[in-house]
């Protein structure tokens, strides 16, 4: 049913592929319409006009976007220095495998009170760079009341987060486990350390290739658990 190698850029028409590949909104729809943690169906509408997937029930009313969480920083100009040093095959290759089902999520796509929805604040929040290490790591803090870069966006969308009860209840719903450890306390950084205080781009090659090599053994895990429940 879903074809974990495939590159959503291809049916994308040259425009966003979190907005315009039929394909990518077709597999978020298989893969999220699914019972909560507490069994509770969460079904997603694609066709409701209502959004890029809409829920209404006595759940809520939700209105979902996609979002391509794993940036490559590849055609960043900053990154000039160190993306030359690397052949063309691997940046091609991470490009690539970023763009498969693995390296997508959903998140509200509503604005609340004018603000930035979380695809928009994590990507212009200097401490994330849009990283979803850094990303998944606030959402473990939310859920613990803990303060980071991200809380008060998330709190936002405290509806959202409360369908899936935990921490956990998220990791599992999104088969984001191949993100934290066995027991669910930590994230795996793609980065050396999680550590908001210090900037979170990986600018040197030395780190830049360790942020590439994880970041790709993520997605390639995560597309091996999609593929094993839905392939």
């Amino acid at each position: 049913m879903i074809n974990t190698s495939f590159d959503f850029r291809e049916d994308a028409n040259g425009g966003d592929p979190d907005k315009t590949s039929p394909k990518l909104r077709r597999y978020h729809q298989l893969l999220w319409s699914k019972p909560l943690p507490d069994g509770r169906p969460f079904d997603l509408d694609a066709k409701s006009g209502k959004g890029y997937l809409y829920h209404n029930s006595e759940l809520g009313e939700f209105v979902l976007t996609s979002d391509s969480v794993l940036p490559t920083f590849n055609r960043h100009k900053r990154y000039a220095h160190v993306i030359s040093q690397i052949q063309q095959e691997h940046v091609d290759y991470f490009d690539y495998i970023t763009y498969t089902i693995g390296g997508m999520m959903i998140f509200p796509g509503n604005k609340i009170d004018g603000k930035m929805t979380i695809n928009g604040a994590r990507g212009c929040n200097s401490k994330i760079a849009d990283r979803f290490d850094l990303t998944v790591e606030c959402i473990r803090r939310y859920y613990l009341g803990e303060e980071s870069p991200l809380y008060n966006d998330l709190a936002r969308y405290t509806n959202f987060f409360q369908l899936f009860g935990d921490f956990k209840g998220y990791v599992d719903f999104f088969l984001l486990q191949d993100l934290v450890s066995e027991d669910y306390t930590t994230v795996s950084s793609f980065t050396p350390a999680i550590d908001f205080d210090k900037s979170p781009r990986p600018e040197t090659l030395e780190n830049y290739q360790f942020f590439r090599e994880r970041t790709i053994d993520f997605v390639t895990n995560r597309n091996t658990r999609i593929a094993r429940l839905y392939g």
